[in-house]
């Protein structure tokens, strides 16, 4: 049997090739949009792709299905609730996918979306009952699928809650292969790790644990911010299959109706950048994520360190969505954007002299915050500032250690807002200084 975890570290996505090397053929399991390594390790494996299988129609990230079918010829399964207007191959509940031999088991898994749906799979070579089980966005390492982003919060969580429980009765020895790892915004306290048990689920995973109220109590709770340009990923993943984009190719200038979006390290952008640009190192975590929350609807040009950052960058871009990239140029410009120390925050705020942001999520800031400040997450920056929310005063911005305070201080900066962000440190360094800095609240 062959069998191939691949994982996007930026987005949190898993992705799998399962197959049979013996017969030489194998299917792609929630391909990646840029398939490149899936195809790469076909080839060196020796087997042929016969099948795409989606656990369900992704809300966070461009499947890779079409290209996997437009430049190659792999036909699609996915459940027929999915209402997919491509061609595919429609799976339903008990639905046995046969890849020499290796089966892959459709187990219709509803929650998280209605067509959710899992794969146990089977290697007749050691026997009849499943030893694995890919579980999309339903049972992760740690915790469960968010039941918000398809239906009615209580109605997917009900679902939800029966599906687990048909997961746990496949065995505690079966091993678990989420679609989706920390990182990921389908999930609030999933693990890093990349495979479990149902085992070890069952003793430890709170989704897994009480009955039906005390689950809807958990599940209709607060939830991670939902995905970026939610309802055009869906769309992308359910319509007219998606080619591949062509590489940002150098241009001489930027258009009046495109944005910058300066994808170096921080220290670089806050140096000397185009003005108005928006600041996001394509370095950092979650960086298109990130790029996809604050960048308005409009065309997109890079300013990157050299071609290879640029083509790294618009890679990920391109993976949740944004294809709008009209080139790429050489970072640098008149505009700075001078960091704040901790030192000086303490000066400016016994001076009234400012307004300070905490960017970070509502729960971050529930643990302790500093006294006085203002709650605006990074990603709601742009909103505010056009709205006129904020109040005029000089900003500084701060978060638990600097990188999403650099991105809401640029992208105040581009609405013309007076902003500084606090980039050596933050919450967790100002909490654990002594007396002078301690002036976290809860």
């Amino acid at each position: 049997m062959l069998f191939k975890q691949f994982l996007d570290d930026d987005l949190g996505c898993a992705s799998y090739l399962v197959g049979d090397e013996h017969a030489g053929v194998a299917v792609v399991v929630d391909p990646p949009y840029h398939v490149d390594p899936v195809l790469a390790e076909a080839e060196r494996r020796g087997v042929r792709l016969v099948g795409v299988l989606e656990t369900h129609t992704h809300a966070d990230h461009v499947s890779g299905h079409g290209r996997l079918a437009l430049e190659h010829g792999v036909p699609i399964r996915v459940h027929r609730d999915a209402g997919t207007t491509f061609p595919h191959e429609p799976l339903e509940d008990g639905t046995e996918v046969e890849v020499g031999d290796v089966v892959l088991r459709t187990i219709h898994t509803p929650g998280h979306r209605p067509e959710h749906c899992c794969f146990a799979v089977i290697d007749r070579s050691r026997g009849d009952e499943p030893w694995l089980v890919l579980t999309g966005d339903s049972l992760f390492v740690g915790d469960a699928g968010r039941p918000d982003l398809a239906v009615e919060a209580r109605e997917g969580a009900e679902g939800l809650f029966h599906s687990l429980r048909r997961l746990v009765e496949l065995g505690d020895g079966v091993e678990v292969f989420p679609g989706h790892v920390a990182g990921s915004l389908c999930g609030a306290a999933m693990s890093s790790k990349a495979s479990t048990t149902i085992g070890f689920e069952r003793r430890f995973n709170p989704a897994l644990q009480g009955e039906l109220a005390d689950f809807l109590g958990a599940a209709v709770g607060p939830q991670p911010p939902r995905p970026p340009n939610m309802e055009r990923i869906v769309e992308l993943n359910r319509g007219e299959l998606v080619g591949a984009q062509p590489p940002p190719g150098r241009i001489d200038s930027v258009r009046e109706d495109a944005i910058v979006l300066d994808v170096r390290p921080t220290t670089a952008f806050a140096s000397g950048h185009h003005p108005g640009a928006v600041g996001i190192p394509v370095s950092g975590s979650s960086f298109a994520t990130k790029a996809a929350f604050v960048l308005p609807e409009r065309p997109l040009v890079l300013h990157a360190t050299d071609v290879d950052e640029a083509v790294r960058a618009a890679r990920a871009l391109h993976a949740v969505g944004l294809f709008g990239i009209v080139g790429w140029q050489e970072g640098g410009g008149s505009e700075k954007l001078e960091p704040v120390s901790l030192e000086e925050l303490e000066r400016l705020l016994a001076d009234d002299a400012v307004e300070l942001l905490d960017v970070r999520e509502a729960d971050e800031r529930d643990e302790g915050h500093i006294p006085g400040s203002r709650h605006l997450p990074y990603r709601t920056a742009r909103a505010a500032a056009e709205a006129g929310l904020l109040n005029g005063r000089p900003v500084v911005t701060i978060c638990e250690s600097g990188p999403r305070a650099a991105i809401a201080a640029s992208v105040l900066q581009a609405a013309g807002v007076d902003a500084r962000p606090v980039l050596d440190g933050g919450i967790a360094t100002w909490h654990g200084e002594t007396s002078s800095f301690r002036r976290c609240g809860s």
